[in-house]
């Protein structure tokens, strides 16, 4: 089977449960809900997630439900970053976002209810008896990625910090905050579940570490791009901070130190190489590997 055709499956089976966890009924919340993860993106996260755990020969059930939990908690995080109070955005994936399609006050209680229904996902996931004590570490990980020193400490830097006074270790805590630390807890996740050895776990961790800073890095020169050139971003944003060309070199430098990290575990690492690589493309492009 070829890389893109397993991530085809996997993307598949993730759309599935998580329109099976919110069909529950069809209250105005889960309605809010559902038009908040459908249609998705990428499903970058759950897939780093079942990709490393596949990798390591994991339980697929159990890695299914807690790489949904990953999306709603990522697609919860998007619903609070359009509000109002925060980045103010009007469209998300090509639609409205949630507050302008329902009002603030529904949208605010979708986030919560995405986020809360993440946990009750991972906290009913069904494993044996000796894998108890990995589920509740692989819900440390996420909690601590979803938390004040992950995406919301993130979140908490990215609104209180200006373009002129940033310095380079903030913008750093920032990205790998915002973005980087769900990214790092998706494959640290698939790791734990899929019983990494150390030496592993350590490759494991420096491919996260890296693409979840060249994911954001990526985000923020096509924003940049998107702009006009006189416009000068109201949030921070490295490849501003950096310099286009800059920022470039640096996103091309993170895939390779990403795919480096993968030698101890090829040829198992297939899908993982392909997610690294994919972020060097421009957005709705694939790469074969």
């Amino acid at each position: 089977m070829r890389v893109e055709d397993g991530l085809t499956a996997k993307k598949l089976s993730i759309e599935r449960e998580l329109e099976r966890v919110l069909s529950r009924d069809d209250s105005p919340l889960f309605r809010v809900m559902r038009y908040a993860v459908f249609p998705g993106g990428k499903r970058f996260r759950p897939l780093l997630l079942l990709s490393t755990g596949a990798c390591l020969g994991a339980n697929q059930r159990p890695l299914l439900t807690f790489a949904c939990a990953v999306e709603l908690i990522h697609n919860y995080s998007l619903v609070h970053d359009d509000l109002p109070s925060m980045d103010n955005d009007d469209i998300r994936r090509g639609k409205p976002t949630c507050h302008r399609a329902f009002g603030e006050d529904l949208a605010i209680l979708a986030g919560d209810g995405l986020l809360t229904l993440a946990y009750e996902l991972m906290a009913g996931a069904v494993v044996p008896p000796t894998a108890l004590e990995r589920k509740q570490e692989a819900i440390r990980a996420i909690s601590r990625s979803a938390g004040v020193d992950g995406l919301i400490g993130g979140q908490v830097l990215d609104i209180t910090l200006t373009t002129k006074s940033i310095s380079r270790p903030k913008m750093e805590t920032l990205m790998r905050r915002k973005t980087g630390a769900l990214i790092g807890a998706a494959v640290e996740t698939g790791a734990i579940l899929g019983q990494a050895r150390p030496g592993e776990t350590r490759a494991l961790r420096e491919y996260a570490k890296n693409v979840g800073l060249a994911f954001q890095v990526r985000d923020d020169l096509q924003d940049l791009r998107r702009k006009k050139a006189s416009d000068t971003p109201d949030r921070p944003n490295y490849a501003a901070f950096a310099g286009e060309d800059a920022a470039g070199r640096r996103l091309k430098s993170l895939i390779r130190r990403a795919v480096g990290s993968l030698k101890t575990l090829s040829p198992r690492a297939g899908e993982l190489r392909w997610l690294a690589l994919s972020l060097l493309l421009p957005e709705g492009e694939a790469r074969r590997a």
